[in-house]
């Protein structure tokens, strides 16, 4: 098939573009079993020949253009990142602050059937944009797994590399991630507990978490408190009045120092306010500090990346002085992204799980609504809803009953779905849960607690559950 016009207006050679860059992606993209002969953060791939290739810390990207016909492809392989645990989530976000960054698309994306494997789910989606005159399609791929999200995003206006593009993509594999994984913050060797036995008062068995990097957390009233040698980061819980919205990123920053810092120190010097705007905000403050309750003088920062979903987290930087800070963590600098190290100390809130603990029903209710409009005459297409719940209630003598209720599809079609189980369960070590029937087979998960005050969520999988009393 001859390449299209990069100007071409007509709806057909649109529609056929579409469809074959779609067919390519709907290949099983992030598992195949080919050679890799690179590897980039946590993926591995075989690059196309005679693309050109440009490499930063955070992205990969190949192009390949014919000028004599207009002809352009240009793929990027972003590095991981933070995510949330609900791949569509993790979509839409990448899609509002990465794609629509990039080119103007009018319409929402056309979403394909998700694919699950080796521990990632995939989902894909794509929709035309007009730059300027340049039409072309883009694509966006999100992978998620385990507190992560992989993106990859395709933008052309031809299918005449389409050989390349299915080797490029068939070629790309990503290594599976578990709470023992030597890429992530998550692996622990080690579990303490003050008793155990719960303790009273809602207690929980395990309230340290030693890690084998060397951080060590432990839960506290208001925030997780990680600490390693003489550095300690504060993981500071969900607080309403910190967290209030204002339109003024500084203004924010300084409301949330107010709230979280200023009446834990006697004293500040050297205080300064320095946040980045951009498609995902940093909050970013310094100065240096003394101690109400020890007298000492401390170097601290307040830190959040605001993710388009509001998953961010204030992180409290407490060092010796700012030259011990830079040394662990890098120094400031003024773009929005490079800063993984201080980012990922929020996933330092994370603490085994007894047996005991589990006694009680867990709970997760999830509603989601698309609307749809006709991308050319902007009609109403109608709206596709997802409701769910699932729960677990766990009794005496490693009993469990797990319940699943789903309702979806477009409204006045919603077909009702569901599914049960009961037996028994039992704790293979205090990070993994195995169930004797789940959908009519057994089944294992990872399961971890993540703090917020005065509760715990309770992750089974990827699936996160709070307690109903």
């Amino acid at each position: 098939m001859e390449g299209f016009d990069a100007k071409a207006t007509k709806i057909e050679k649109q529609i056929v573009m579409k469809k074959t860059l779609v067919l390519l992606i709907s290949f099983s993209l992030i598992f195949s079993a080919f050679a890799q002969k690179e590897v980039f953060d946590i993926v591995t791939f075989s690059a196309p020949k005679g693309w050109k290739k440009e490499k930063t810390e955070n992205a990969v990207q190949f192009t390949k253009e014919d000028a004599t016909i207009g002809a352009y492809c240009a793929i990027s392989l972003f590095k991981s990142m933070p995510a949330t645990n609900i791949p569509k989530e993790n979509f839409d976000l990448a899609w509002t602050s990465v794609v629509k960054e990039m080119v103007p698309v009018s319409t929402q994306p056309e979403m394909q059937e998700p694919e699950t494997e080796n521990g990632w789910q995939t989902l894909n989606g794509y929709a035309p944009f007009d730059q300027e005159g340049n039409k072309g399609v883009v694509i966006l791929v999100t992978a998620t797994s385990l507190n992560k999200m992989v993106n990859m995003i395709i933008l052309t206006n031809t299918d005449v590399y389409e050989m390349d593009m299915t080797a490029f993509i068939e070629s790309i594999s990503l290594k599976k991630l578990s709470v023992n994984n030597d890429n992530s913050p998550t692996k622990t060797v080690e579990q303490t507990s003050t008793n155990q036995q719960p303790l009273k008062n809602g207690g929980f068995t395990f309230t340290t978490t030693n890690f084998d990097d060397g951080w060590t957390s432990i839960v506290q009233e208001d925030w997780v408190e990680v600490t390693k040698g003489n550095t300690k980061v504060l993981i500071h819980y969900p607080n309403k009045d910190a967290n209030k919205y204002n339109s003024v990123l500084l203004d924010g920053l300084k409301n949330a120092w107010n709230v979280l810092l200023a009446l834990r120190y006697s004293s500040a010097s050297n205080m300064q306010f320095r946040p980045l705007s951009g498609w995902q905000s940093i909050e970013f403050a310094e100065a240096d500090m003394v101690e109400k309750v020890t007298g000492k003088k401390v170097y601290v920062v307040l830190f959040k990346m605001n993710y388009s979903n509001g998953s961010g987290k204030y992180l409290e930087f407490i060092s010796a002085s700012k030259a011990a800070f830079e040394q662990e963590f890098g120094a400031y600098h003024e773009t929005t992204y490079g800063w993984e190290k201080m980012e990922q100390m929020a996933n330092y809130n994370k603490f085994a799980v007894g047996a005991a603990d589990l006694t009680g029903k867990w709970t997760n209710d999830f509603t989601g609504l698309t609307q749809y409009v006709n991308a050319y005459t902007g009609a109403d297409a109608g709206a596709n809803t997802h409701a769910s719940n699932e729960s677990f209630e766990f009794g005496a003598g490693n009993t469990y009953k797990w319940d699943l209720g789903v309702a979806s599809g477009f409204v006045g079609n919603i077909k009702f779905q569901s599914a049960k189980g009961a037996g028994k369960f039992t704790m293979l070590n205090n990070w993994q849960v195995k169930f004797s029937d789940i959908e009519g087979k057994p089944k294992t998960y990872n399961v971890q607690f993540v703090c917020i005050k005065g509760a715990r969520v309770l992750w089974i999988g990827e699936t996160a559950f709070g307690k109903k009393e």
